[in-house]
């Protein structure tokens, strides 16, 4: 045989050879996409949410049944320990609960008056003082409570709030102006979210914060904030840190914070002038008190952790999210049930986590990278499970190399869309445009930009240290439904069931088509992953990018 001849022939065998391979892998990726069950996914969510598990509430025997069965999923799907010998990462936390005073006090050279606790604020604290208050402290409009400096943006210039309350707008000047030249216009921006102004108010001194609640602006009633009202709250445990934090913290309806205008010779033409660059905060002339016990357990929790070693770049992490703990139970609604079985939120989705873990096992293949699944605690308590991981990863951020989260699956049936919180974020999203279009889906973008929904789940913590990370949500287009179902399915949850304890699944009504085809794709996109050398990475003018690139 020549050597023209020879060299041919192994042309051929080689194409040939990765030919076959690569029909081979597509036929047993088909193969695992049809053992994906809505029986089994199902039968996962209504154990998680049942009544028995109490809401999943962090430090709760609710925990202890959550994690045991997380455990023992993990291991009958054949995933291995993702913490050395352990399924389990301590979570350090503080368990913080409040007694307040029924009302607060409004003192003014006009009138004087009270407010009612739960009718017109909920307060609370992340502070662990025995006893925390307001003593006639003077409030303080800040505006938007932003400090932006890319922005050209900041509400405290010329304030001093140093011991004083700050009353603060929800979201941001943009949404509330109608103003695309401002921020991010509709969009909410990181510095729109309440965890965001609590945050910023306590590095400038403030006692207090109280943001003005609007339902539109939120994306919430103000029934789902009257949830906190003298309930336990959870916190990382950082002492020692050197930690700011006001003394109380909350929210006002927006009737009341108009009470507390008048109260103070205003009108709301003051919330509109804090919409225009430049605004100036000022006094409001009105003094608040009322006061809170506070009893603080200290405790840890726990994020659950299973793997699939790579074998061939072991080193090299993709993460699937899910946070697994609920509320618990707290006041009870007008049925009188007590119990937050927490069923779509996130129930479904931890459920979908343990039936990706089956699926990537039930290939029959090792994939090339460490495939990890992570259900992290306190994500309702302000997204505390991820953040611990993140601060403390058991694997090197700078070489992990995405993150896929979800938080609420599917319930009404199969859709032809999903939607994509974030647009534009990153590689990850042409990845899931690409293999909905395999099978005839697409993907469309969140309609409800100003939610800020990006910064409100547990992707947001693996973003912030530059780890590119995909959020998707249920879509809108529903498959044989008339026009407008998905939306009018997704708009009565959220106003009748979101953070209530009416969130509870129910296997006549429920069905799971449309949650199995979005695990699918997820599936999909980290085989795509797990099986080459690709980085995907955050696209220009993403404000994560240049954390990820500091970490090359």
């Amino acid at each position: 045989m020549s050597q023209k001849v020879r060299l041919v022939t192994s042309i051929f065998l080689i194409v040939f050879t990765a030919a076959c391979n690569d029909s081979a892998n597509k036929s047993n990726t088909g193969n695992v996409l049809s053992a994906f069950s809505a029986d089994s996914l199902g039968r996962h969510i209504a154990v998680l949410s049942g009544d028995d598990y109490m809401g999943r509430k962090p430090f709760s025997e609710g925990e202890s049944k959550t994690i045991s069965y997380l455990q023992e999923q993990f291991r009958v799907a054949g995933l291995e320990p993702g913490n050395g010998t352990s399924y389990l990462q301590e979570v350090p936390m503080v368990n913080i609960t409040t007694t307040a005073a029924p009302t607060m006090h409004v003192h003014s050279a006009i009138v004087d008056f009270n407010l009612q606790g739960r009718d017109d604020y909920v307060i609370w604290t992340d502070k662990t003082d025995s006893v925390v208050s307001f003593n006639n402290d003077e409030m303080v409009f800040a505006g938007y409570g932003v400090v932006a400096p890319e922005y050209n943006w900041n509400d405290y210039a010329g304030l001093d709030v140093k011991g004083k309350i700050v009353l603060i707008l929800v979201n941001d000047p943009g949404f509330n102006a109608g103003d695309s030249s401002l921020f991010k216009g509709k969009t909410m921006t990181y510095y729109g979210r309440w965890t965001y102004k609590f945050e910023e108010a306590a590095r400038q001194g403030a006692k207090g914060c109280l943001i003005v609640h609007n339902t539109i602006a939120a994306a919430y009633p103000f029934k789902v904030v009257q949830n906190n009202w003298n309930t336990s709250k959870l916190h990382l445990d950082e002492r020692g840190k050197n930690k700011k934090y006001s003394d109380i913290i909350g929210w006002i309806s927006s009737e009341a914070a108009h009470k507390l205008l008048a109260a103070a010779g205003m009108d709301s033409s003051l919330f509109v002038k804090a919409d225009k660059l430049g605004f100036k905060g000022s006094l409001l002339n009105i003094k608040l008190s009322t006061s809170m016990q506070v009893k603080a357990t200290y405790d840890k929790s726990q994020n659950v952790i299973g793997k699939i070693t790579g074998s061939k770049y072991p080193d090299e992490t993709i993460i699937y999210t899910a946070h697994w703990d609920h509320l618990g139970i707290g006041a009870p609604d007008e049925n009188g049930d007590s119990i937050y079985n927490g069923a779509l939120d996130n129930a479904s989705a931890t459920a979908g986590l343990l039936e990706l873990a089956r699926g990537f096992k039930k290939s029959g293949r090792i994939p090339e990278r460490t495939i990890i699944f992570l259900s992290v605690t306190a994500e309702e308590q302000g997204l505390w499970g991820s953040a611990f991981y993140a601060q403390n990863p058991l694997y090197p951020i700078n070489r992990t190399v995405a993150n896929i989260n979800m938080d609420g699956l599917n319930w009404f049936g199969k859709t032809k869309d999903v939607i994509v919180i974030g647009e534009g974020q990153s590689d990850l999203e042409d990845y899931l445009k690409e293999e909905a279009a395999k099978v005839n889906r697409y993907i469309s973008f969140d309609t409800h930009p100003e939610a800020g929904s990006y910064y409100r789940s547990d992707h947001f913590n693996f973003a912030k240290v530059g780890v590119p990370a995909l959020y998707i949500k249920v879509g809108t287009e529903a498959i044989g439904k008339e026009k407008g179902f998905g939306q009018k399915m997704i708009d009565d949850y959220v106003k009748n069931n979101y953070h209530r304890p009416s969130d509870e699944y129910n296997a006549a009504t429920w069905n799971l088509d449309g949650a199995i085809e979005d695990l699918q794709l997820l599936f999909n996109i980290g085989h795509r992953l797990a099986f080459n050398h690709q980085w995907p990475e955050w696209k220009t003018g993403s404000e994560f990018k240049a954390i990820r690139e500091a970490k090359k």
